[in-house]
């Protein structure tokens, strides 16, 4: 490993190499904070991916990536006038030393719930911060993490169930009052299959009402099942992300099955598809 003056030098080369390339290339020199932002999104993502391949070398490229656009901002913010990367080290140095008390002072905690607990509570407090407990969770978020962190900050502050068994009545509820609403659309007169996520043209009134009540209940659903993900140490979105990938696996496999055999998947019937999918599942898949 690197002792701290390397570490230094070598975040120094960074900030040296941004300036030239400011300076003297055309491309670098015409980015903004706008035309970044979805560069930087797509940065973070393969960030993601990186941290769930469990791939040291290419989560440590996606870290310098990451790396380079927050040097890239402060580079362009600083050229602006308004900031510079020493003020967005010194931003973030200052919030964890005034968020963590317990390390930096002399308050006493006795685990991770209570260092989360003031955590929230000090951010409250921020001159300039969050003035409410939800208002840090961007609207921009997948919403299964938008889920998943608006939960915990209300965890933060006590909002929470007593015992984690409770919330399986919360999600057979949902689930319940879900179904319920599938079976009402499902029973109107004279509705058309819906496609594209929104009622078909064509489809009752009566329909349409069915169709955005059961939308709005699969929202409660799914938020309850994240809810109970969280309470038992699961990551939604990690979890689902594996069952993505596990379906791709076994789906693939069947594709290139089907195209060895010299036949193509829609000329199958189901039965035929799920033999050679249990294949797939048999073999670890």
């Amino acid at each position: 490993m690197h002792t701290k003056e390397e570490k230094l030098a070598a975040f120094g080369r960074l900030l040296d190499i941004m300036e030239q390339l400011r300076a003297k290339c055309p491309w670098n020199a015409a980015q903004t904070v706008d035309s970044l932002r979805p560069m930087t999104l797509e940065e973070v993502y393969e960030l993601s991916d990186a941290v769930l391949k469990k791939d040291d070398e290419e989560l440590k490229k996606e870290l310098g990536d990451v790396l380079l656009h927050i040097v890239f901002y402060s580079r362009i913010a600083e050229e602006e006038g308004k900031y510079d990367i020493a003020d967005v080290a010194e931003k973030v140095s200052d919030k964890m030393v005034y968020r963590h008390p317990h390390v930096f002072s002399t308050v006493e905690v006795a685990d991770a719930d209570e260092v989360s607990h003031n955590w929230e509570m000090l951010k409250t407090k921020e001159k300039g911060g969050n003035k409410r407990v939800l208002s840090g969770v961007p609207d921009s978020l997948p919403s299964i993490l938008k889920a998943y962190f608006m939960q915990d900050k209300a965890r933060g502050v006590g909002f929470d169930w007593e015992e984690k068994s409770q919330v399986w009545d919360k999600v057979k509820e949902e689930m319940g009052e879900y179904q319920a609403e599938l079976d009402a659309m499902d029973a109107e007169d004279g509705h058309v299959e819906p496609s594209q996520f929104a009622p078909a043209e064509g489809s009752s009134e009566g329909f349409k009402a069915a169709y955005h009540r059961a939308e709005e209940e699969l929202g409660d659903f799914l938020f309850a099942v994240i809810n109970a993900a969280r309470l038992y140490g699961l990551n939604p979105d990690t979890a689902l992300n594996r069952a993505c990938d596990k379906f791709r696996r076994r789906f693939t496999y069947l594709e290139e099955q089907t195209i060895r055999k010299g036949r193509m998947l829609t000329d199958m019937t189901l039965a035929e598809m799920d033999e050679i999918w249990d294949e797939g599942k048999a073999k670890g898949l």
